[in-house]
């Protein structure tokens, strides 16, 4: 069915704990905008969707954010994987340790566990495009906000790659939009 690589589609290689930094990540894995919630409703939107060429956008980049649950899963493990029980105190991440160590589970910042409720699959082209165009200008936001607080660039430059993936995603969503004369086929 897919050819699976076994490499991220850009490297992670953090060198140093930062729990502060987890804490805020996680939001791309469990929250509401997060890559888990794009794979989740791009690739159910596709069985409703009637034109071969928007089912295959949603496939492909249903696929792609897999790939992200990926790169978020491997930051948040390199950020946390050799932390004191000192730093998982002063870095606010001691109310996510007793429950899951360090473990990587989908939930967001505040500790909200990952739900089926921050999926929307309408069925209906138009509505569907238009909810991914603006999922994906929300997690374009969440990784705005996390480079804010980022000053690793071993943490910055994954993040700053998935956010020009965003991007590049919302304009894939918008194609069948802007092009009526192949709209849906």
């Amino acid at each position: 069915m897919w050819n699976y690589e076994k490499k991220l589609q850009f490297p992670v290689k953090i060198k140093n704990s930062d729990p502060r930094m987890a804490k805020l990540i996680i939001a791309q894995l469990g929250g509401s905008d997060g890559e888990l919630g794009a794979a989740l409703r791009y690739l159910n939107q596709r069985y409703a969707m009637p034109y071969d060429s928007v089912k295959g956008v949603l496939t492909d980049i249903g696929t792609e954010e897999l790939a992200h649950i990926e790169m978020i899963s491997a930051i948040l493990y390199q950020l946390t994987r050799d932390m004191s029980i000192e730093e998982i105190k002063n870095g606010g991440f001691d109310a996510y340790f007793v429950e899951h160590t360090t473990g990587i589970y989908p939930a967001s910042p505040t500790g909200v566990p990952f739900t089926a409720a921050y999926l929307q699959s309408k069925g209906d082209t138009i509505t569907d495009l238009t909810e991914d165009m603006a999922a994906e200008q929300k997690a374009r936001t969440t990784y705005d906000n996390i480079l804010r607080f980022a000053d690793d660039p071993d943490v910055r430059e994954p993040i700053k790659f998935l956010r020009e993936r965003e991007i590049v995603h919302f304009q894939r969503f918008g194609e069948p939009k802007r092009k009526p004369s192949n709209r849906y086929t």
